[in-house]
């Protein structure tokens, strides 16, 4: 009996690896450019840091994996953690947090959510950064920069950014009087297209329903028509002046960075813990990430309130993007090594020189054909040491050393 992989899981081939280590090489290249510091948490977590923070939503909740860690006779309820960005922030409050420190952190992670069907994926990876300490409209464009140069150093140029505030949703849904979780769950169905969701409020708060079907409704590509919007409600709500103020000022920065983008406030669904400025990322028409600002984050769990954002990058999605054709290495830089066991000194030099100039150099095991390459070398006791044959030109050359069988072939 053949014995299957877990479903919602996968396995990577060769030729997914070489495209997710592109992605996570990319990444690491621009986050180093940006000054942030690569750090990794743990698989498992503490099921309350999830709950008590309040951050992850019940639907989120009901689909963390969860189990009971035993230790003697007492036992913590641990959970595959279902989020990346949480577990960051704890880290902060655990290392740096007395300080209120800026930090710059960057990693690469998986994270781990039930799927009943077992047809979506339960496992995904994730690459992303989080930035601590700066609240400002210039913190906010560092991370969409950030994100998109990333995302191009991958070869992917056909980007489309959408801009949406969660502040300034959440703004207008607490005038009409809802909770924080009544606030995502109708924000959520309106998003799915129930804008019913709205008509028992409109009665009582028609001035905010019609900001917010104004805003759902509207799609820009410059801060105009928020500047509109707070003349025309900024003073009926006053829970979305200081929003509104936020948003202009980050997407004036985003503009004068050069950067393309769409004011879109159909894009920010899944906010939860967000408070303000949200982004999402397209490449090739797929939305591969996103990101946004967190600042009372830090706060619910550390009792010290610090401004925060960050970005993920799905790399998945990336990976099924990136052009295969310049991430294998050419045959004409593979060689194929057939070594007679006394002089393996002398061959594992020639090997070494050989990868240290970028070739692949394989031993060659005797009764298998050789794998496809550009060149093959015999090394033996007698003279000539080395046997260089030129598969492609179908030429061979003698040679006396190592660095003269080097120098024949030429990698690099």
């Amino acid at each position: 009996m053949q014995i299957q992989r877990c479903k919602g899981c996968r396995d990577l081939t060769r030729e997914e690896m070489l495209r997710f280590r592109s992605v996570e090489t990319a990444f690491q290249d621009v986050s180093r450019c940006y000054g942030y510091y690569e750090v990794r948490t743990p698989t498992l977590e503490y099921l309350h840091l999830f709950t008590s923070a309040g951050t992850l939503t019940p639907g989120m909740l009901r689909r963390v994996y969860s189990f009971l860690d035993w230790d003697g006779w007492s036992g913590e309820r641990v959970v595959l953690k279902p989020d990346a960005t949480i577990p960051v922030v704890r880290l902060y409050t655990e290392t740096m947090g007395s300080e209120a420190s800026t930090a710059r952190f960057s990693y690469v992670t998986n994270s781990f959510i039930f799927e009943e069907t077992g047809i979506k994926p339960r496992e995904r990876w994730q690459c992303g950064a989080e930035l601590i300490g700066p609240g400002s409209a210039l913190a906010d464009a560092e991370l969409v920069s950030f994100a998109c140069d990333a995302v191009k150093k991958m070869g992917l140029n056909r980007l489309e950014l959408k801009l949406s505030h969660a502040g300034l949703i959440r703004g207008i849904l607490s005038s009409l009087g809802l909770s924080h979780a009544e606030q995502n769950d109708i924000f959520d169905r309106i998003l799915d297209g129930n804008m019913t969701a709205l008509d028992s409020l409109e009665a009582e708060k028609p001035q905010a329903v019609e900001a917010l079907k104004l805003l759902l409704g509207t799609k820009g590509t410059s801060s105009g028509f928020l500047k509109n919007m707070r003349a025309l409600f900024a003073a009926g709500i006053p829970e979305i002046q200081s929003s509104l103020e936020e948003f202009i000022a980050t997407i004036d920065v985003v503009e004068a960075m050069g950067l393309n983008y769409e004011i879109d406030f159909t894009s920010g669904k899944g906010f939860e813990y967000y408070t303000g400025f949200i982004f999402r990322l397209f490449a090739e028409g797929v939305n591969v990430g996103g990101g946004g600002r967190y600042d009372r984050l830090v706060g619910m769990m550390s009792g010290k309130d610090v401004p925060a954002g960050g970005f993920a990058l799905y790399i998945d999605r990336l990976a099924a993007l990136i052009n295969i054709d310049g991430l294998y290495i050419g045959v004409s830089q593979r060689v194929s090594m057939d070594i007679e066991p006394a002089v393996m000194k002398d061959a594992t030099e020639a090997a070494d020189l050989l990868r240290r100039a970028g070739c692949v150099v394989t031993f060659a095991a005797p009764g298998q054909p050789d794998e496809e390459c550009g060149w093959k070398v015999t090394v033996r006791s007698g003279v000539p040491r080395f046997n260089v044959f030129n598969c492609g030109k179908r030429e061979t050359s003698e040679c006396e050393s190592a660095i003269e069988a080097f120098a024949t072939i030429g990698c690099g």
